[in-house]
């Protein structure tokens, strides 16, 4: 666990976009392109990390593993050395989804963080609903780890994993200045795009960016929404619609990494990790099955 600043007074400024795009279906060259111009668009200029939504680059809505894995890459692989090289002229960093292809053929709901010199982390998604290619992906067996990305600590998860808010707090107590979670939420994911991206931010003291993706893929409506929140729970930037957009917001790290905020001097003090109480917390970490049923 990394040991949070107890000072503001130094600014650590980052500027960050959310990129809420459409993507085509089971087309990686269409998509790499379109996440090449996206790094483009005049909105994007000088910022030090952008993200793109879940399955970025293939899509999501396939109806097997066999449809599935043709539109896989390796990591690294064609698509993260593309963007390496766009992120090597513009100095800055990138967040993307894809399907990952894994040994044995099997393939993982991941996300990928790259900079300049190339792949910097890796995630494989660990929950896995009983939704598109998530019914045939591997599950993800990564612990959560925030990555560096110019002196920013990025905690990547995705859709799904934003749901257990023990990702998040695994991410913030590594250290995570922002949170980043790629999706593909449809309709009825509406009420978490509202409110959890503003809870997970404030329960954690750090920044949060849900990024969707919008269009329709094989029946399947993608819902927009996206957001970024401050350490508050406040929204600093918006899409509440379902067209394209870039989020954009300048972000300081250090107001993440200051996890003590004193309201009132010796009245009114918030520390939350001081104030944590884990030895309470021990059936969090116990399996709990319950029978899963397929409609």
């Amino acid at each position: 666990m990394s040991t949070p600043s107890n000072s503001t007074e130094t600014s650590l400024l980052k500027t960050i976009c959310g990129i809420q795009t459409h993507v085509d279906f089971a087309d990686t060259k269409a998509n790499l392109e379109r996440m090449l111009q996206w790094l483009e668009h005049q909105e994007v200029h000088k910022a030090d990390l952008v993200v793109f939504p879940e399955c970025m680059l293939s899509g999501y809505c396939f109806a097997s593993l066999d449809e599935a894995r043709p539109h896989a890459q390796s990591i690294p692989g064609p698509a993260t050395d593309a963007i390496t090289e766009a992120c090597k002229s513009k100095n800055m960093h990138v967040v993307f989804g894809l399907l990952e292809l894994g040994s044995n053929d099997s393939i993982y709901n991941s996300c990928v963080l790259v900079g300049p010199t190339g792949v910097v982390a890796t995630y494989r998604k660990v929950h896995l609903p009983f939704l598109g290619v998530d019914r045939f992906t591997t599950q993800g067996e990564n612990l959560y780890r925030a990555a560096n990305a110019d002196q920013m600590r990025v905690g990547m998860h995705i859709c799904y994993d934003g749901s257990f808010p023990e990702s998040s707090r695994c991410l913030a107590l590594d250290g995570a200045d922002l949170l980043v979670l790629p999706t593909n939420w449809p309709p009825g994911a509406d009420t978490f795009a509202k409110y959890l991206p503003n809870a997970r931010a404030l329960e954690n003291n750090v920044y949060f960016m849900s990024v969707n993706r919008v269009g329709t893929e094989r029946g399947f409506r993608f819902i927009g929404n996206s957001r970024i929140c401050d350490p508050n729970g406040n929204p600093i930037a918006d899409a509440p619609h379902e067209s394209e957009q870039v989020l954009r917001a300048t972000i300081d790290c250090n107001k993440a990494r200051n996890k003590r905020l004193v309201r009132v001097p010796k009245e009114h003090v918030i520390d939350r990790w001081a104030d944590r109480r884990p030895a309470y917390y021990e059936s969090i970490a116990k399996e709990h099955h319950l029978e899963r049923k397929i409609d």
